[in-house]
């Protein structure tokens, strides 16, 4: 099994938007989710959010993060989440510092 966190800034006053949009999730994010069996929860600290990601493997992560319809939600994303000088919404991949259960690595 594939785990990956990142954490990402909300833009002050963003919050509510970003959580009806999520409520509201693209089907198509959803089925790219779907079909390569990936599991996702996002939690809130104050303007902070740390997504907890798992999959079969890392290629199916990385399958279910292509499509057209990504760039567009990334786009959309990045009105409501910091970013860098370029307009990318800054993700910063989080290690691993406890993993127990289903999430601890043979």
């Amino acid at each position: 099994m594939y785990s990956i966190g990142l954490a990402m800034k909300l833009r002050p006053g963003c919050y509510e938007e970003y959580k009806v949009a999520h409520d509201n999730l693209w089907p198509e994010i959803g089925k790219g989710m779907e079909d390569n069996n990936v599991s996702m929860a996002i939690y809130r600290f104050e303007d902070h959010l740390v997504l907890h990601a798992v999959a079969p493997s890392e290629q199916d992560w990385l399958k279910s993060r292509e499509g057209p319809e990504l760039v567009r939600w990334h786009d959309y994303m990045a009105t409501l989440l910091e970013t860098d000088d370029a307009g990318n919404i800054v993700f910063e991949e989080l290690p691993e510092a406890f993993a127990f259960g289903m999430f601890k690595s043979e």
